[in-house]
C-alpha cells in the first residue's frame, strides 16, 4: 500500500487533496462523486462500504451443473471464453437481444448474458481466461450469469478477496469507486490519518491504528482485520460525536447567563392559560424556571409527542423573560407554523399578560419587515416569532434573554448557536422543542449538549387516533370511507412514499448495487404509489371535492400555498409526501391515509398520524401496504395498539435501527457514516463513560496527550 504510482496524488497532498488529482477524475466525474458527498480524499476514504462480498472461494462450473449451489447464489468462477455472440448494433446502440458469451472451465460450460450492452462485444477475447462474479441462475439453455462483474485473468495476479460494495449514484460504478479508493490507499494517503484518540483510551479498548482501520475497512486482509477496522471506526465516530457535544456544552456553560427572578411562579403563569396544565407540563415548566433562575445559561431540550403541550411551556419561559426585562425569540421551521405560533402567543401572552408580540418571515412586505426590526431594536417587542428570517444579521435585539427553536431537527446546532449569539452581553437561555420521540436509552448521546425535559402525558379529553393496517385489496373501501368523511365536511390527507412514479427506479448499474434498504421490509419489489400519481387518480375519484398536491419537488412558495389552502379549508383532500408540516394544526382533518406504509419507519408513521386527531371529532389513520413481509405487519400492529410515541420509538429502534430517527436531517448532529446506534449500544455506553471521565479529569483538554483531540474538536466546531 505504500508505493506511489503514476496517476495517483502524492501523499503530501493530504486528506484535503482534490479528487481531480486522481487518474480518471475529470470535472464531470467529480460532479457525479459530489452527489455522494465525495469531494476530497478525506470524504472518499470516509465513504465506507455498506456491505461486502466474499469472493475468496473460487467455484467450478461443475458445482452449478451438479446442483451444488443455491439458486441465485453469487459465485466466483475462472472460465475460458469459447465464443462471443453479439447482436447487430441497433439504433441508439442498444438492443433487446443480449450479448451472449459462452465460457467454460474443465468441469462444464455456462453463458454470460449482458442486456443492452452491445458495447461490451470487444471486452471479451475468444480463448482468453476471465474471472467472473455474479449470481448463477438456470434457464432453458443451462446455467447463466446475467451482467456478471468480470476481469481478464492475468498470471500471478489474484482475484477476489473480501470485496467492498458502496452506495452509488448515476455515472459511478462499483469498479470505478473501488479503483479510486485503491489509488488513494496505494498513494499513501491512508497513512496520513492522524491519531486523535487519547492513548489511554486506545490501549484500554484495544483500538487499531487509524491507517490500518481505513485500509481494512475498504479492502480487508481477512475477517479479523475487518472486524478490528469496523470496531475502531465505530468507536471513533461515536467518541467524536459525544466529546463534540460535551465540548460545546462545556464552552456554553462557562459563559455567563441571566439569573431571572422568581416571578412569575408556575401557578401564576398557569392562571393565564384557558386550560389546566397536565402534570408533565407543570413538571417541565418547573425545570425550565429552575434553570432560568440560575446565573448559568440554560440549554434544555423539551421533548413531547405531537399535541402534548410543549408550546405552553415555551410561553411560560417567554413570560418569565419579559417579567425580567428581557426579550424572547421563537423560531419555527416554516412560515405557516410560525404564523400559527404567532397567533397563539399573541392571544395568550398579548391579551392575557400584556406582552408585545411581533412576527418576522420572508413573506412580509419590505416595509413591514423594517418596522418589526426597528421596534425590536428599540425594545418595543417582548416576543418575536418567526422563521429563519430571525437569523439575518440586521435583526438586532435590545435585550435578548430567551431563545426557543421549534422542531430542532430542521435547524441544527450551528443555527441554534447563531440565534443564541444575538444576545447582548449575557448569553440567553435556550429551549429546544422536538416532537420526535427519542428512545430514552439514546437521548443522552444524541443531545449531550442539552438537559432534557420530557412531556409524556397528553391533555385530558384528547381522543386517540383510531389506526388500521390493511392490504391493497381494501384500497377501494378505504377511499369510500374517506369520501364519507369529506361529505361530512371533514378533510383528509393521503401520503405517498415518493413524488413521482419514476422515483421508484434506482439509477444503478445493476440490481446488486441497489440500496439494501430499498425495500426495508424485505417484501417484493413492485410499483409504489407516488404523490403525483395519486393526485391524478384521486382528482378523478373525488371529482366533487377540491384535491391538492404537496411534495418536496415544488418551489417553497408553491408548498406554502398548498399547505395554506388545506389549513384554511379551501382544499378538502391533500395528496402529499412526508413534507406535510410537523406541528401545523388543522383540527378539521380527521383522516390520514398512508400508501406504501412499509416504506416508512414506525416513528415516521407515528409523526404522520399526529397530523390528525387535533379537533373534537374522532380521527382515523389507515396504513395501506401490499407487502407480505413480517416487519410490515409488526409495524402496523404496533401503531394500532399504542399512541405512545416514546414506546413506538423504542420498538422502532428494535425493528429497524436508528435510520429514520437519527439522520442528520432530523437532529442536526454529525451524520453517522458507520456507527449504528441500535446495533452498537454497548459501544455507545462505553464511549459515553469514557467521554464523561475525560472531561471530568481534563475539562479544557490541556494535557499534552489530549492536544490532538482538542485540535480535532476545534476544527469540527469551526465547520459547524
Amino acid at each position: 500500500m505504500g508505493k506511489t504510482t503514476r496517476g495517483m496524488p502524492e501523499a503530501t497532498g493530504g486528506a484535503a487533496a482534490p479528487l481531480t488529482a486522481f487518474s480518471g477524475v475529470g470535472p464531470k466525474k467529480a460532479e457525479q462523486l459530489a452527489a455522494l458527498g465525495i469531494t476530497s480524499v478525506e470524504t472518499l476514504l470516509r465513504h465506507y462500504p455498506r456491505r461486502y462480498e466474499d469472493r475468496r472461494q473460487v467455484r467450478r462450473v461443475g458445482d452449478v451443473l451438479a446442483g451444488g449451489l443455491g439458486e441465485g447464489e453469487a459465485v466466483v468462477l475462472r472460465v475460458r471464453v469459447l465464443s462471443v455472440s453479439a447482436p447487430p448494433f441497433s439504433r441508439g446502440g442498444r438492443s433487446r437481444i443480449p450479448l451472449r458469451v459462452r465460457a467454460e472451465d474443465d468441469t462444464g460450460a455456462l453463458t454470460l448474458l449482458f442486456f443492452g450492452a452491445t458495447w461490451l462485444r470487444n471486452a471479451f477475447s475468444e480463448g482468453a481466461d476471465y474471472w467472473v462474479y455474479g449470481p448463477v441462475r438456470r434457464d432453458l439453455s443451462g446455467p447463466v450469469m446475467v451482467h456478471p462483474e468480470f476481469e481478464r485473468a492475468e498470471e500471478g495476479k489474484d482475484y477476489g478477496g473480501i470485496v467492498p460494495v458502496y452506495g452509488l449514484t448515476a455515472g459511478v460504478t462499483q469498479k470505478f469507486l473501488r479503483g479510486l479508493v485503491r489509488q488513494a490507499l496505494d498513494g499513501g494517503i491512508g497513512r496520513l490519518a492522524e491519531e486523535f484518540l487519547p492513548p489511554e483510551i486506545v490501549t484500554r479498548h484495544r483500538l487499531a491504528p487509524p491507517d490500518f482501520a481505513l485500509g481494512n475497512i475498504h479492502f480487508p486482509e481477512n475477517d479479523g482485520a475487518l472486524r478490528s477496522a469496523q470496531y475502531r471506526l465505530v468507536f471513533e465516530e461515536l467518541f467524536l460525536l459525544q466529546t463534540g457535544l460535551l465540548w460545546v456544552r462545556r464552552r456554553e456553560r462557562g459563559e455567563g447567563g441571566i439569573a431571572f427572578g422568581r416571578a412569575p411562579s408556575v401557578s401564576e403563569f398557569e392562571d393565564l392559560l384557558p386550560f389546566a396544565m397536565t402534570g408533565a407540563q407543570r413538571r417541565a415548566t418547573e425545570e425550565v424556571y429552575a434553570d432560568m433562575e440560575r446565573p448559568a445559561a440554560m440549554h434544555r431540550l423539551l421533548q413531547g409527542d405531537v399535541g402534548s403541550g410543549k408550546t405552553a411551556v415555551a410561553m411560560a419561559g417567554c413570560c418569565k423573560a419579559a417579567r425580567g426585562g428581557h426579550q424572547s425569540v421563537v423560531m419555527a421551521p416554516t412560515e405557516i407554523l410560525a404564523a400559527q405560533h404567532f397567533a397563539e402567543f399573541s392571544k395568550t401572552l398579548g391579551e392575557g399578560a400584556g406582552l408585545r408580540t411581533g412576527f418576522l418571515a420572508s413573506g412580509l412586505a419590505a416595509k413591514e419587515k423594517a418596522d418589526v426590526k426597528e421596534r425590536l431594536a428599540a425594545g418595543e417587542i417582548d416576543v418575536l416569532v418567526g422563521t429563519h428570517s430571525v437569523l439575518e444579521p440586521d435583526v438586532v435585539f435590545a435585550r435578548l434573554g430567551f431563545v426557543v427553536t421549534d422542531e430542532q431537527h430542521r435547524f441544527g446546532v450551528a443555527q441554534r448557536l447563531r440565534l443564541r449569539d444575538k444576545g447582548s452581553g449575557a448569553v440567553p437561555d435556550v429551549l429546544v422543542m422536538s416532537a420526535t420521540p427519542i428512545p430514552r436509552t439514546l437521548a443522552l448521546i444524541l443531545y449531550g449538549d442539552l438537559d432534557v425535559s420530557v412531556i409524556d402525558e397528553m391533555p385530558p379529553g384528547r381522543k386517540p387516533v383510531e389506526t388500521r393496517f390493511v392490504d391493497g385489496t381494501k384500497r377501494g373501501a378505504v377511499y369510500d370511507f374517506v369520501e364519507k368523511q369529506l361529505r361530512k365536511g371533514r378533510q383528509a390527507y393521503v401520503v405517498a412514499p415518493m413524488i413521482a412514479d419514476a422515483d421508484a427506479e434506482e439509477d444503478m448499474p445493476d440490481s446488486r448495487d441497489a440500496p439494501e434498504n430499498d425495500n426495508p421490509c424485505g417484501g417484493e419489489h413492485r410499483s409504489l404509489p407516488s404523490a403525483e400519481g395519486l393526485f391524478a387518480e384521486l382528482s378523478e375519484r373525488f371529482r366533487g371535492f377540491r384535491v391538492g398536491l404537496l411534495h418536496g419537488g415544488m418551489k417553497q412558495r408553491e408548498k406554502e400555498a398548498a399547505m395554506l389552502a388545506f389549513v384554511s379549508g379551501e382544499t378538502d383532500l391533500l395528496c402529499a409526501t412526508v413534507v406535510i408540516e410537523v406541528g401545523v394544526n388543522v383540527p378539521n382533518a380527521t383522516v390520514m391515509v398512508v400508501e406504501g406504509a412499509e416504506r416508512f419507519g414506525l416513528a415516521q408513521l407515528h409523526q404522520l398520524r399526529g397530523r390528525v386527531g387535533r379537533g373534537a371529532e374522532r380521527s382515523y389513520c389507515v396504513l395501506i401496504s401490499d407487502s407480505r413481509a413480517e416487519l410490515a405487519r409488526r409495524r402496523g400492529e404496533t401503531l394500532a395498539e399504542t399512541n405512545d410515541g416514546f414506546k413506538i420509538a423504542e420498538i422502532d429502534l428494535e425493528l429497524r435501527g436508528p435510520g429514520d430517527l437519527f439522520g442528520v436531517r432530523q437532529h442536526g448532529i454529525p451524520e453517522l457514516k458507520i456507527a449504528d446506534l441500535a446495533k452498537h449500544l454497548k459501544v455507545v455506553q462505553a464511549v459515553s463513560e469514557e467521554a464523561k471521565a475525560l472531561f471530568a479529569a481534563d475539562p479544557e483538554l490541556t494535557a499534552r496527550e489530549h492536544a490532538p483531540l482538542r485540535k480535532k474538536l476545534s476544527q469540527l466546531e469551526a465547520i459547524g
